[in-house]
């Protein structure tokens, strides 16, 4: 059984449209990325408890905390990333969220990312190192321009720190936008330490997003394999529908209502049990 949820803030930035979208549809997770234009970390205790009771209210629970951690250059100071990645655990403890998505860091265009392997790494563990005892797992997120693009330097990054805190997740449209065929490329390699899904599918001529199974993503057949292969966990649909950009996206409430009926379709065609 697969569970839904997804990134509502793409619906509106407005929590109650949010949630009025999101139970409608009869998802009873979302992934807590942004509201009231505010990122979830930088909420204050009082809009953190308001969040809270209003998704509780709604039968809600959260999938993921849908944080910024990793998206800075690997140039600048990880010091107060540090204290940031421990806030984005208190928060996620508050809202009872098993996981929380960060990425590995910007590189700069001209440079090599396998020039900064050791310090990405030696980052990384410290994020790591943080989330360890505290029963909620990091899920790093395939993204282009940051150190773990492409499927190899994701596996590097799993395998040098090798945490049961940190997992990986698994996004199709990101990887067809870093030129990878995702399944053909990346499945055999990466699925032993897939965790969690970032619903999400991209054309190769143009990098545009589009719903799930109508791009170049090699959609079906990864969620096929995922399923054949005992894949429980959350798929959570991040559609990038009308504007994406490096810290999120925005879709509608109508172009995010398409991008779920997308990915039903797919499941149900393929017999992938799901609520």
């Amino acid at each position: 059984m697969w569970t839904l949820s997804g990134f509502a803030d793409e619906i509106s930035s407005d929590l109650d449209e949010q949630i009025d979208v999101v139970t409608d549809l009869g998802l009873k997770y979302i992934e807590f990325r942004t509201a009231w234009d505010k990122s979830v970390l930088d909420l204050d205790p009082d809009e953190l408890q308001r969040a809270r009771s209003a998704l509780d209210a709604a039968g809600l629970k959260v999938s993921s905390i849908g944080s910024p951690i990793g998206k800075i250059r690997i140039s600048d100071d990880n010091g107060p990333h540090l204290e940031r990645m421990q806030h984005a655990l208190d928060v996620a403890t508050f809202f009872e969220a098993p996981y929380i998505r960060i990425f590995s860091y910007f590189i700069p265009e001209d440079e090599n990312p396998d020039d900064h392997r050791d310090e990405v790494i030696t980052r990384m563990r410290d994020l790591v190192a943080l989330a360890e005892g505290t029963g909620i797992t990091l899920i790093h997120e395939n993204e282009k321009e940051i150190y773990g693009d492409i499927p190899r330097r994701c596996h590097e990054l799993v395998r040098a720190i090798d945490s049961p805190a940190l997992k990986l997740t698994w996004d199709n449209a990101n990887f067809v936008q870093c030129g990878v065929h995702p399944f053909s490329e990346g499945y055999d390699l990466l699925s032993p330490d897939v965790v969690y899904l970032q619903v999400k599918d991209a054309r190769f001529a143009d990098s545009v997003v589009v719903p799930a199974g109508e791009g170049d993503g090699e959609f079906r057949e990864s969620m096929r394999a995922f399923a054949a292969d005992g894949f429980e966990g959350f798929a959570s649909l991040e559609p990038h529908l009308q504007i994406g950009h490096a810290l999120g996206g925005f879709s509608g409430p109508e172009n995010w209502r398409r991008a779920h009926a997308a990915f039903v379709r797919v499941l149900q065609e393929e017999g992938i049990a799901y609520a």
